[in-house]
């Protein structure tokens, strides 16, 4: 069964669980997103001596907490059913016999759940970030968005050779992985300490290779806020509050292009961790 194949199958498995989760964490999102507009007519209408833009706020506020709680206590719910009844499944499988495989696989299984819980949510978030910013941006200055868009380009190319490095690095790392057991079973003082030592080694140049992109984005980003703010100031018709959004909604935007390397680097985990997980079968569902 082809990677694509088992989240597939997770994902008919779960569906209304996982649509009403993400439809919830959308809503969620939705509020944030508009809140810094919110927030600029507010202080424009206070400039104004009127409360409706207040009120206004307030009120969204409100909604939001309000889809926030649900969401956080049904989420939970959620993506610990399909933890438990995939684990579950793949520990009761009696076609595996190599223990260390299977604790590993074990393992690797919760971080395919955390994908779905955490990383997936984190991807839908960018997305409204970065549409949604780009949309609001327009009703303040067009100028500002086409500078946005002047940053895609390099930060595509980037993330493409950072995810080809972490694709590697992260195989190094699970290869190690799947061992320990069997190491720990050893008792072997030297290959125990060997065993640790590789999988710092791997760990260090995962690190390594994240520092270096992190600088080198936050540099690209560095360069957009300056170059949108300095844009921004030459436009005569904008009051307190819209420099207030503009600014809110250039930190939306270039959050959500710090999330493509990450997300780079978390596909290329959850591929290799995919195709190691052996107990799929091909003509039964998952869980």
């Amino acid at each position: 069964m082809t990677n694509i194949k088992i989240l597939k199958s997770l994902i008919v498995k779960h569906k209304n669980r996982l649509i009403l989760t993400y439809f919830l964490f959308s809503l969620e999102t939705l509020g944030l997103l508009l809140r810094p507009f919110f927030l600029g007519l507010a202080v424009n209408d206070l400039l104004k001596g009127s409360y409706q833009g207040l009120i206004l706020l307030a009120s969204i506020h409100l909604v939001w907490l309000v889809v926030g709680i649900i969401r956080h206590r049904y989420d939970t719910r959620t993506f610990t059913t399909i933890y438990t009844q995939l684990v579950i499944k793949f520990l009761t499988n009696k076609d595996i016999k190599d223990v260390s495989k299977m604790s590993a696989h074990s393992t690797l299984a919760k971080e395919i759940v955390d994908f779905f819980e955490y990383d997936l949510v984190f991807f839908i978030e960018a997305i409204y970030n970065f549409l949604g910013a780009c949309i609001l941006l327009l009703f303040y200055n067009t100028s500002v968005v086409l500078v946005c868009f002047s940053i895609l380009i390099p930060v595509l190319i980037l993330s493409y050779f950072y995810g080809k490095k972490m694709k590697q690095l992260n195989k190094g790392k699970n290869d190690e992985l799947e061992k320990q057991v069997e190491v720990i079973t050893s008792q072997n003082f030297l290959t125990v300490q060997q065993h640790y030592f590789n999988l710092k080694k791997w760990q260090v140049k995962i690190s390594d290779q994240e520092a270096f992109n992190f600088g080198f984005m936050e540099i690209l980003v560095m360069i957009v806020i300056i170059l949108s703010l300095l844009v921004s100031k030459d436009s005569i018709v904008l009051k307190a509050g819209d420099l207030i959004g503009i600014y809110s909604y250039i930190l939306k935007f270039v959050s959500s292009l710090d999330t493509i390397p990450y997300l780079v680097s978390k596909f290329s985990s959850l591929n290799d961790i995919s195709s190691r997980l052996e107990f799929y079968e091909e003509k039964r569902e998952v869980v």
